[in-house]
């Protein structure tokens, strides 16, 4: 299992090449692997996830956008079924089981081509710092008349 704790949170990034074509021209199953995703995964879904088709200028962009999103960020995903492939963004600013969660995301496209990227977000996020409101925009208000 993988965690990532550092900073702000962790942003798994999954290319999918060589994807199953019929998954990836699925509406119905990409909203339902965007509407059960988050639990699967200890994620908290506050939005029904919206999933439609795109058709572009150019044919070979046609696919699948769809995001959901949840307490900890955001899910998206985009695909191509014209050449077998799909973008997956999973952001939190929780840890997750990033394995568990890049595993799920490879079975349920078939990818047999998949690249993974995981990059930390926030760093210098100020965690557990607080600043009062008057401090941060204190230079925008005007006094009252």
């Amino acid at each position: 299992m993988t965690m990532v704790d550092a900073g702000f949170g962790p942003h798994l990034m999954l290319d999918l090449g060589d994807c199953d074509v019929s998954r990836l021209n699925d509406l119905s199953y990409i909203f339902n692997l965007l509407n059960t995703l988050p639990d699967e995964i200890g994620m908290t879904k506050i939005t029904q996830p919206y999933v439609f088709p795109y058709e572009g200028l150019v044919p070979d962009d046609e696919g699948i956008t769809g995001t959901v999103i949840i307490a900890e960020s955001h899910i998206s995903v985009h695909t191509f079924p014209r050449k077998q492939y799909c973008f997956v963004d999973l952001f939190s600013c929780k840890t997750f089981d990033v394995e568990r969660a890049r595993e799920r995301l490879i079975e349920a496209f078939g990818s047999r081509r998949p690249e993974v990227h995981l990059v930390q977000r926030g760093s210098e996020f100020p965690r557990g710092m607080l600043v009062e409101p008057a401090d941060v925009c204190a230079d925008r208000l005007e006094p009252m008349r």
